[in-house]
């Protein structure tokens, strides 16, 4: 069974989101403000955290930015204000998908499960690697973070699952449309087009000559694969 945390000061939507998802056959805990919410999430005990942007004492996005600096789980924000999701994804702050009030609970639902089985899909069973060291490059799992030669690149979220998964499965060639089922969920929106516009951007960041790339390769016709 599955834990999920939801952190929103609204009881009765609390409430409501906790009921379906419990009907769902999911294991649920509210947090009504930001300062619990941070403490139930930094205990490590969740698989999936539902964390609303405006809380009282601590808001939602110093939240999930402290979260993200110790765990990796799938969190999901929820906000009522079309300004806040360009905050969501222009702070990188690693939330991994956001959703607007008022929203219909199935389609939380729906969201939660298709996160979690994204989730699930990019660790597999492989045990997870901390830290990543290959020819300079330095893929810090636990902080997310990115060096090369000792000087940190700024990834975005999904640049950083693309990459880590990646260099996880070292020399294996993956199609484009399996990369995108694998980062970006069967469910999401958009082609297997993400993954070539991902790669050339992380490419820029992480390699010294883009063109002659030294650690993500293109193999024609068959996708991608990580050199050592």
């Amino acid at each position: 069974m599955k834990n999920i945390l939801i952190v929103e000061d609204e009881e009765l939507i609390a409430e409501l989101e906790k009921d379906y998802l419990e009907v769902s056959g999911f294991k649920v805990d509210l947090a009504m403000d930001g300062e619990k919410g941070l403490e139930l999430g930094l205990s490590g005990d969740y698989d999936l955290i539902i964390l609303d942007v405006m809380l009282p004492l601590i808001n939602g996005l110093e939240v999930c930015r402290q979260i993200r600096e110790k765990h990796q789980i799938p969190i999901l924000m929820v906000t009522a204000k079309k300004e806040d999701i360009d905050v969501i994804r222009g702070l990188g702050l690693g939330a991994d998908d956001y959703i607007t009030k008022p929203f219909k609970p199935v389609e939380l639902v729906a969201r939660v499960k298709a996160h979690l089985s994204r989730y699930e899909r990019l660790i597999g069973t492989k045990e997870m690697k901390e830290e990543i060291r290959i020819h300079g490059l330095l893929i810090d799992y636990g902080s997310r973070r990115v060096f090369i030669h000792e000087q940190e690149i700024n990834l975005t979220t999904k640049e950083f699952d693309l990459l880590y998964f990646l260099a996880m499965n070292p020399n294996r060639v993956f199609s484009k449309d399996h990369l995108f089922e694998r980062i970006w969920g069967m469910d999401a929106v958009g082609d297997s087009q993400t993954v070539t516009v991902h790669i050339r951007k992380i490419r820029e960041k992480i390699e010294i000559e883009p063109s002659n790339a030294q650690y993500i390769e293109t193999v024609w016709g068959a996708g991608y694969r990580f050199r050592i």
